[in-house]
């Protein structure tokens, strides 16, 4: 018998190129894994990204389906972003063999009351509290069109009764206590385990010195982080004599607009993985302030990895245990206080090694994979 590990990883999106949260843990969940020696046989779906070779050199198979946006994918009775992802090819695929499936995110769940799984290790890896996520953007939404209001409203109260049955049903890898909680508590989840994010290296990059800007990254098409930059350039840079740089993935006209009307900022949008990187270690500080508290913010992480000083609130290190890395603020004042003070200081040795010793201890890839592969086999 083969002792080789041949894995399936369902995953909600094609992980490359790496260009917001979601992906970073995807992408070097799948870099961890191939170096622990796994087989992986990937399954994506595609909207809006082709197929992308750079996976081949982690993965032994890559499956690309397509996603069925609007109105195709909806179901008065199954989350939208779960019945988007509803695919006969995919079940006959993982059919083809016995294999373990890690489903990334509740999103990929479909199929798992077909009987012809029944018995199959299949094991959720929790990316949010969904409902709660949704919720949450539901309430940040308050420049949105009502009929996206009323969609994240309605998919909470799906997301909320389907993570339910979800929870009975599979075992569980959350990636903070917090969330894993929530699926214990209110779920009544019977197997769940911890296995914190994956992120892009197991090294600090930041650089000691002094940058000149400060940034905010993010994907920029998520209503909770336009609401950030709103509530950034509107309350936090509006007085402050420093220059201010936004950069993510797919903002809307109505922000850069914002964005272009203040003399102090500037938005990149959709920069390159390296381009991004770039920006984030060349900053003086990283700004990640979350009007959300569910999950791991992995802008938070990324900052972190490769930034200097990074000025955060609650509900950004919520559940992450690297508060003592960050300088917290609890509102506007605090974070131009902050800003001002951090500005002009120097980012120093003995915060990279601080950085180092805590990123080590909870956020150490190789040992993360193979808490992950313990909860497979």
């Amino acid at each position: 018998m083969s002792l080789e590990k041949h894995l399936h990883i369902v995953a909600f999106d094609v992980p490359f190129p790496v260009n917001y949260g979601g992906i970073i843990e995807l992408y070097y969940k799948l870099v961890a894994l191939h170096a622990a020696g796994v087989k992986i046989h990937l399954h994506c779906w595609e909207y809006g990204k082709s197929e992308q070779p750079s996976l081949n050199q982690y993965c032994e198979q890559v499956h690309y389906y397509q996603r069925q946006v609007g109105h195709k994918g909806f179901s008065f009775s199954t989350p939208y972003i779960v019945a988007s992802r509803c695919c006969p090819e995919l079940r006959e695929n993982l059919l083809k063999d016995e294999h373990p499936i890690l489903l990334e995110g509740i999103h990929c769940t479909s199929f798992i009351d077909d009987e012809r799984f029944a018995g199959r290790k299949i094991v959720l890896r929790l990316h949010n509290v969904e409902y709660k996520y949704y919720q949450q953007l539901y309430r940040c939404s308050n420049n949105a069109s009502f009929l996206k209001k009323l969609y994240y409203y309605y998919e909470s109260q799906l997301l909320k009764k389907y993570e339910a049955k979800v929870a009975k049903k599979l075992p569980v890898v959350a990636l903070c206590e917090e969330d894993a909680k929530v699926y214990k508590d209110e779920f009544g989840a019977r197997d769940v385990k911890t296995v914190p994010v994956f992120i892009p290296c197991n090294s600090v990059k930041s650089e000691e010195g002094i940058g000149c800007f400060c940034l905010y990254h993010g994907n920029l098409s998520v209503s909770e982080n336009e609401q950030a930059v709103s509530w950034l350039l509107k309350n936090v840079f509006h007085e402050l004599p420093v220059h201010f740089i936004i950069a993510g993935k797919d903002p809307s006209v109505e922000l850069t607009q914002l964005a272009n009307s203040y003399d102090n900022a500037c938005l990149i949008p959709n920069p390159s993985d390296e381009e991004l990187q770039d920006l984030i270690q060349k900053a003086q500080v990283n700004v990640v302030p979350s009007f959300n508290n569910t999950g791991v913010k992995l802008k938070l992480l990324n900052s972190l990895v490769n930034g200097r000083h990074c000025v955060a609130n609650d509900a950004a290190v919520k559940g992450t245990g690297l508060d003592a890395c960050c300088h917290i603020g609890s509102d506007a004042v605090a974070f131009q206080h902050l800003i001002s003070e951090l500005f002009y200081k120097p980012f120093t040795d003995d915060e990279i090694k601080l950085r180092t010793h805590l990123l080590d201890y909870r956020y150490n890839n190789q040992k993360n994979a193979q808490k992950l592969i313990e909860c497979l086999w």
